[in-house]
């Protein structure tokens, strides 16, 4: 069921794009009475699942769910027909529009995924509004899990201080830029303390586990228990372990270190369960470990518990307009810096370039309306920026060349933009191939 969902949320928020991106396109090609073919979803390779012409436009769906497409009369596309260009240019045709118009076509859109996203921040500020833990309340310091972190020099119970020497509100926020960051300040025991971080940390992020550097400090909330597990009749799923042998164990990282230096015993111990403290007991086995997978409290049930105050803000219609253009801003600011991480080879941080099943899996299990508008957004501005790459078969590749066009006043001729849209074309293939085949050799080894 949870693959179900999964892939739900994943073809929802593609064709959302996909339509939107290519109406972006189509619109301004009718305003500017230039003639559109074809307006796809998803690619109809050989035939199609549906498809209706309605007007001079036939309408459909491909079965190939990597992109869409509008098929624009006098443009040199993927499509590559050659035959129609090679014909006398008719009046309603793209190439015998001024270049402005045909830009603005072009640009129309990288134009809609932009103002898309801003929308949905927009939304999302007015509906849910703002909830984070500010840095401040990471008053006992992070908890380190990755063993790549431990290695760079986090230790559980630092403090972020900053990263860069910037200073960070939301904790989050600290924890995402350390990622790409080059020396990260911590307080350690009262004392200030500098880490140097590696270029290629986040290519060695991406060799290990994909977990996060560190994060805030969670209790030992029970979740599910292995088959072979001695606590399975026990405990309870949802206790909150509190004590072991009278030592008070606030965070999951303490009872892991503690049942290092207490292993084959059975120790008393104390769990918060259905609001009250239960005595019981806890075995650790050879290893060291108690054998139940923990459970991963959210922020209110953190809150609830006691451990962080969420910082909340709510905001009115009025406010939710700068709070979404701030929003936006951010999630830009993140991509064009994983982006620029991406093509400089000594991060490594192209190990993490990922395909179509990446982006499923960015979807969660379970459906919840402000989680996918968030990575809809966050996907609608990755394929602004992406379709804005000058690459020919590409819309930047197209923009690249009418700019060239406006300011020398010379058009390139048809056999050259056929031949850049060629090699546009394998570039592009090239590209596909690369992220989706990281895809299967991260699947392969398990990662």
């Amino acid at each position: 069921m949870d693959i179900v969902v999964k892939l739900s949320q994943f073809l929802l928020s593609l064709s959302l794009l996909i339509i939107l991106h290519e109406l972006g396109h189509f619109i301004p090609a009718k305003l500017f009475k230039t003639r559109v073919e074809k307006f796809y979803l998803f690619f109809d390779v050989k035939f199609s699942l549906f498809k209706k012409k309605i007007g001079e436009t036939v309408y459909g769906i491909g079965w190939l769910p990597l992109g869409g497409y509008v098929k624009i009369s006098g443009m040199i596309d993927e499509s590559m027909d050659t035959e129609q260009m090679a014909q006398e240019a008719q009046p309603w045709e793209f190439r015998s529009k001024p270049a402005w118009q045909r830009l603005i076509i072009m640009l129309g859109g990288v134009t809609v995924n932009f103002v898309l996203a801003f929308l949905i921040y927009i939304g999302i500020a007015y509906a849910y509004g703002d909830s984070y833990v500010a840095n401040t309340e990471v008053k006992d310091g992070i908890w380190v899990t990755n063993e790549i972190g431990e290695k760079v020099g986090f230790k559980n119970g630092d403090k972020i201080v900053n990263v860069d020497g910037k200073e960070f509100t939301a904790f989050e926020d600290a924890a995402y830029a350390t990622v790409f960051g080059h020396k990260v300040t911590v307080e350690r025991n009262g004392q200030l303390k500098e880490i140097d971080l590696p270029v290629d940390l986040t290519g060695r992020m991406m060799d290990g586990e994909k977990v996060p550097l560190f994060t805030y400090r969670i209790p030992f909330v029970v979740g599910n228990f292995a088959d072979d597990s001695p606590n399975k009749d026990i405990l309870q799923k949802g206790d909150v372990l509190k004590s072991i042998n009278g030592e008070t164990l606030r965070y999951f990282d303490q009872v892991k270190a503690f049942g290092q230096q207490h292993k084959s015993q059975t120790l008393n111990a104390v769990v918060l369960r259905d609001n009250k403290d239960v005595q019981t007991k806890v075995t650790f086995n050879k290893d060291g470990k108690l054998l139940i997978n923990p459970a991963i409290p959210t922020l209110r049930n953190l809150e609830r518990l006691d451990y962080y105050k969420l910082s909340v803000h709510e905001y009115s219609f009025s406010e939710s307009f700068p709070a979404g253009v701030n929003n936006f801003k951010e999630s830009m600011g993140k991509y064009l810096t994983q982006l620029k991480a991406i093509f400089t080879p000594s991060t490594g941080a192209y190990k993490g370039v990922g395909g179509f099943y990446a982006i499923f899996n960015i979807f969660p299990d379970e459906w919840a309306w402000q989680n996918f508008w968030n990575i809809t957004a966050v996907l609608s501005i990755m394929l602004g920026v992406m379709n804005l790459l000058p690459i020919p078969a590409l819309d930047g590749g197209h923009v690249m060349f009418l700019l060239y066009e406006m300011i020398t006043r010379r058009k390139p001729s048809d056999k050259f933009m056929e031949y850049a849209q060629m090699t546009g074309f394998v570039l592009l293939i090239g590209l596909i191939l690369f992220a989706n085949g990281n895809d299967i050799y991260k699947a392969i080894l398990g990662r």
